[in-house]
């Protein structure tokens, strides 16, 4: 298929859209010449291991799998039995967008889902759930799941993840953190992701290749090697185990080696907050959450909305029904011009037919 048959033009609607990053690209090809052994008995796989481990400072235990959905659900398999609760925002992810993914692999354990304004859990409401009953007829609270940045583009800072730790600590549950975005944390907090992880309390770390350059690929990191027990089987088991392992490893020791993890994270946080401040004056269009990853959420009228799509635009309408736009580690500032330029004209538009 030509060129002229695919549509190139660049969208704001997801991360996803993006293409593979040079850095993640060029390790694969590299990866391609000659043969490797099978199953991650292979040099790139164990090169992407040692990487995870010198980024976050310790011995964590690494797995590789395809997508989020089976790095989130089978993290939380493995921290759970049938009979156990998993404690998360009404918004997460694991809530909202894995179609019972995580009961279905940890055969029945239940979703105790706590109301969040911004998305984000409090040690409050995970307090309040782990102590709303504690008879044997209901879900034994076993888990919190935290999503960073939340599903709303909000970034926890190192303070609040100490605090949700000290809660779970409190209660006996273990701390799973979704990090399909964890990279755009990082970026917008300038912390290390040892401080964002393991040294404030978190177990279990979900990382995202796939939104921050990659094609494919989760990592899925266990900060208390215990609790890594049998997870190569659960991987098996669940179809995530790459017979050619080193094309899912190999563009994760380009993102890391080189750094491209975070300087994609960065560019993506930077056109975000671009422009976010671009509509910022645009009339009839609304920021409605803060800005501090790659995702702006924006409350406009149909009247604004659908003209926008109809120049072409996609993007996303959900959450509290705001239009959501995000941006990606290639986001072009020029398309992103064309994109203010075609808001502001809607939005003068739906204004006149007001007059």
């Amino acid at each position: 298929m030509s060129k002229e048959n695919i549509n190139i033009v660049q969208q704001f609607a997801s991360d996803n859209y993006s293409g593979i990053c040079p850095e993640a690209l060029s390790a694969m090809q590299d990866a391609n010449f000659g043969h490797a052994s099978s199953y991650g008995d292979d040099a790139w796989t164990g090169r992407a291991a040692n990487a995870f481990r010198q980024l976050f400072e310790t011995d964590c235990e690494v797995f590789f799998v395809f997508n989020g959905t089976a790095a989130n659900s089978l993290a939380l398999a493995s921290l759970c039995q049938s009979y156990h609760g998993v404690i998360c925002a009404d918004s997460a992810h694991v809530e909202t967008d894995e179609c019972g993914a995580p009961e279905f692999f940890s055969n029945g354990s239940k979703l105790l889902v706590a109301h969040s304004a911004d998305g984000k859990l409090t040690p409050d409401s995970i307090h309040e759930l782990a102590t709303k009953r504690q008879d044997i007829h209901y879900p034994k609270p076993r888990v919190v799941t935290m999503t960073q940045p939340t599903e709303t583009g909000r970034v926890y800072t190192t303070e609040e993840v100490q605090a949700i730790s000290a809660a779970c600590k409190a209660h006996g549950l273990s701390l799973h953190m979704d990090g399909a975005r964890f990279a755009n944390a990082c970026a917008k907090l300038e912390q290390s992701p040892a401080e964002l992880t393991w040294r404030s309390g978190v177990d279990v770390l979900c990382f995202g290749g796939t939104k921050n350059g990659m094609a494919v690929g989760e990592a899925v990191i266990f900060f208390d090697r215990k609790l890594a027990a049998d997870f190569d089987y659960r991987c098996k088991q669940a179809g995530q185990l790459a017979s050619k392992m080193r094309f899912l490893t190999a563009p994760w020791v380009g993102l890391l080696e080189s750094g491209a993890w975070l300087t994609n994270a960065a560019h993506a946080n930077r056109c975000a907050a671009y422009f976010a401040e671009q509509i910022a004056t645009i009339p009839g269009v609304t920021i409605v959450s803060a800005v501090d990853a790659n995702a702006v959420f924006v409350h406009a009228s149909e009247g604004i909305l659908e003209p926008l799509q109809k120049r072409g635009w996609k993007f996303y309408t959900f959450i509290g029904g705001a239009a959501r736009f995000m941006f990606s580690w290639d986001a072009d500032l020029a398309r992103i011009d064309e994109l203010v330029r075609d808001l502001q004209e809607c939005a003068l538009s739906a204004k006149d037919a007001l007059v």
